[in-house]
């Protein structure tokens, strides 16, 4: 079941008290604005499968889950609202699909005792529990990807990148600016130049950086983007015919809506993704039967198996894999938050477990714990076949540079566990 915030008055929303026999999970969508072509996809994926699991199944260990959408708009103040207006319901954790929202989120939601799951997104140095508990960015982190792009970059060029080139194009915001720092070590440390192109969102404006790649013609260009500025950048990328194999966007900007308008000139574009492609995988089978045939869809089942489509399944899987957990290691079907936050750190996911649910071969085996919030930080490069219409995966899931983004992530954490007076260490 679901329930539509939008437009209702916040005061009001904050008196609804939690409703018993049910396991809320809000929703932050951002289905308007420049961002939307994203966020609806991985919206519907996020609600059909907490939907499937409530038809299919009765829910989770007996109990429904309830959905509470909220718009965003992708803006981050939006984000916040939504936050407190849903927070009351009793909220057991938060997705909220930006890394602008989830910086503003991250006190508060520590101060309130609820989880927020930044899948593959917001603050990398989350992934230390001991000074962020309630946060956690599993399977990977912007880090990540950026370490396993360069790593990509590298085969490649033959094995190393030694006075190569690389611009990394990017979403001028805490989104676009977070694989800086992490850029300029690796550069250090294997020899190439970056360049740095902030684009301001939301991104229709990229004139002057894609004149500045065509003059100087970087050896790759790493990109991260969102919304309607990845189809802008794609198509650009055509316009001065950058060789799209060296052009290679992060998780976040490599979905269908982001390639077919630039139509057969964008084969060859590459990003990462930490989940597999298509619907080749036996849950699609029951999505069809038991919601979208059903009339239960979220939207109207066109997305099934589109890249952003499969991630917000994905998103929503880890969540209820997490309160399987939770109601296993408290021995009760109605968890709170802080009980949410316990089966989040004690989630492993093995490949037979992704296989007995319906889904093998889908995404890295996963193991989180107090000291790592972030899982294996492993990602897979799929490249877009504008003749099939489709994404394939080109390699195997890559692990990312342990060496270089360890060692960040505690420096950065330990900084912020400095700033705001935390003792870090386990719950």
């Amino acid at each position: 079941m679901k329930t539509r915030l939008a437009g209702l008055a916040l005061g009001a929303l904050l008196a609804v008290p939690a409703v018993a026999q049910e396991l809320v999970i809000p929703d932050l969508s951002y289905r308007t604005g420049p961002y939307a072509a994203n966020g609806i996809p991985f919206s519907d994926g996020y609600q059909d499968y907490f939907t499937l699991l409530n038809e299919r199944d009765g829910g989770i260990g007996g109990v429904k889950v309830r959905i509470v959408e909220c718009e965003t708009g992708y803006n981050t103040e939006k984000g916040v609202e939504c936050y407190e207006a849903t927070k009351g319901e009793g909220a057991l954790v938060y997705q909220p699909l930006s890394t602008g929202i989830t910086y503003q989120l991250i006190p508060k939601a520590t101060a309130d005792g609820i989880p927020i799951h930044s899948m593959g997104y917001g603050r990398t140095s989350a992934a230390n529990g001991e000074v962020f508990p309630w946060v956690f960015n599993y399977p990977g982190t912007y880090w990540d990807s950026a370490s396993i792009m360069v790593k990509h970059a590298m085969e490649v060029s033959g094995g190393s990148l030694e006075g190569k080139t690389i611009a990394l194009l990017y979403h001028n915001s805490a989104y676009g600016k977070e694989p800086i720092r992490t850029l300029e070590e690796l550069s250090k440390k294997h020899g190439f130049t970056l360049t740095q192109l902030p684009i301001d969102a939301p991104g229709q404006e990229q004139k002057s950086q894609w004149l500045q790649i065509r003059r100087e013609r970087p050896d790759f260009v790493f990109f991260w983007g969102w919304g309607v500025m990845n189809q802008v950048a794609v198509q650009e990328a055509v316009n001065v015919r950058y060789p799209m194999d060296h052009f290679i966007g992060v998780w976040w900007s490599g979905a269908e809506n982001d390639v077919t308008p630039a139509g057969a000139g964008a084969d060859g574009y590459k990003s990462t993704n930490f989940t597999g492609v298509g619907k080749d995988f036996p849950i699609f089978a029951d999505l069809q039967k038991y919601v979208v045939d059903t009339g239960k869809a979220a939207g109207d089942g066109s997305y099934l198996g589109q890249v952003q489509y499969n991630r917000g399944m994905y998103a929503a899987l880890l969540a209820a894999e997490a309160i399987k957990t939770a109601q296993e290691i408290h021995g009760t079907k109605e968890i709170t938050p802080a009980q949410m936050r316990d089966g989040m750190e004690a989630l492993e996911l093995s490949e037979a477990d992704y296989a007995a649910l319906g889904l093998p071969n889908f995404a890295p085996e996963l193991k989180v714990s107090c000291q790592n919030h972030s899982g294996p930080g492993k990602a897979l490069i799929q490249q877009w076949d504008a003749t099939a219409g489709k994404w394939t995966a080109i390699t195997d899931y890559i692990e990312s540079d342990r060496e270089v983004i360890d060692p960040l992530i505690a420096e950065d954490s330990e900084a912020y566990a400095k700033e705001n007076g935390i003792t870090p260490g386990c719950m």
